[in-house]
């Protein structure tokens, strides 16, 4: 700009002087002065007003969008609260809670569940997280192997009088559908559990088992023991890279069976029991929907901000 001021201001002094010495040129410095000033701001002028078309048109092109995914956010809401309000909590969540010895740490908005409680001078901690059930595919298949079983149905299908006898008498095909909707029942997710067990002011070592929970049963799958139960509390990079290099003992399931069984008396003691085995997936379940229907809620709030 500055420079356009400077070169307007200097024209007159310019033309001047070439009035003096060139009468006949007078009209073309003039020409040249005039159109380009008169050009950069048409070209300005047209600028301005298609960038500002331009911006308002993607304004409004985002808040259709916005508006869009706002609608679908609150639509899946209304569909959650409706299943909610149609289904009733398990009551093997509302039992165990009940009557439980446990105590229960849930955060809104963490994936991870803890049930603490007192057993004689030990203190036992169960962990567990939603993000077993969110990952879990119940139906995952080999595609290969999906495909060897379609080829084989339909290879059976396509040979000898069986096939035949099945289509000239459909009632004999009822206790096969039948059996292949039991077979398509979702089965129970399984959920990790971690469970440590400490001895405040007798020992610092502390044991930490690694179980699954599924189809009300508990199954064991590794017992640590820590030196130092701090490590196997501490939530931090550091101790989990600690706990990583301590020698795990062998799979529960190659040790002695009567040592295998004593195990599993010595954990139901502790209220690792079939009780909790039920609980544990059913809860799971419960939080994780909750906790969706609550990620809804705080999404549509920021689209909506």
């Amino acid at each position: 700009m500055l420079s356009i001021r400077t070169f307007a201001r200097s024209a007159p002094r310019a033309v001047s002087r070439m009035t003096l010495r060139q009468p006949s040129a007078l009209a073309r410095p003039s020409t040249l002065l005039l159109k380009p000033a008169s050009a950069i701001a048409i070209t300005r002028t047209s600028a301005f007003s298609t960038t500002t078309v331009a911006r308002r048109a993607a304004a409004a092109a985002d808040a259709e969008n916005d508006a869009e995914l706002s609608a679908k956010l609150s639509s899946e809401i209304q569909i959650e609260e409706d299943i909610k309000a149609s289904e009733q909590e398990p009551s093997s969540v509302k039992d165990f809670l009940a009557n439980t010895v446990f105590e229960i740490e849930d955060t809104p908005g963490n994936e991870l569940v803890k049930l603490t409680r007192s057993y004689n001078d030990e203190k036992i901690t169960v962990s567990f997280s939603i993000a077993d059930i969110s990952n879990y595919d119940p139906f995952g298949r080999d595609p290969a192997l999906e495909d060897e079983e379609g080829f084989d149905e339909e290879g059976l299908q396509g040979s000898g009088n069986q096939s035949g006898n099945r289509s000239a008498n459909p009632a004999q095909e009822e206790p096969l559908e039948e059996e292949e909707e039991d077979e398509e029942l979702e089965p129970a997710a399984p959920v990790s559990l971690s469970i440590l067990v400490e001895k405040p002011g007798k020992s610092q070592g502390a044991l930490s088992i690694d179980a699954t929970a599924q189809s009300g049963n508990i199954a064991v799958d590794n017992i640590f023991y820590f030196e130092d139960a701090a490590i196997a509390r501490a939530e931090t990079p550091e101790a989990a890279q600690r706990r990583a290099d301590i020698y795990p003992g062998p799979p529960f399931g190659t040790l002695d069976e009567d040592l295998q069984v004593l195990m599993e008396r010595f954990l139901e003691d502790r209220g690792i029991s079939q009780s909790l085995a039920v609980f544990v997936p059913d809860y799971v379940d419960v939080k994780e929907q909750r906790e969706y229907v609550r990620w809804l809620n705080q999404v549509k709030t920021f689209v909506d901000a």
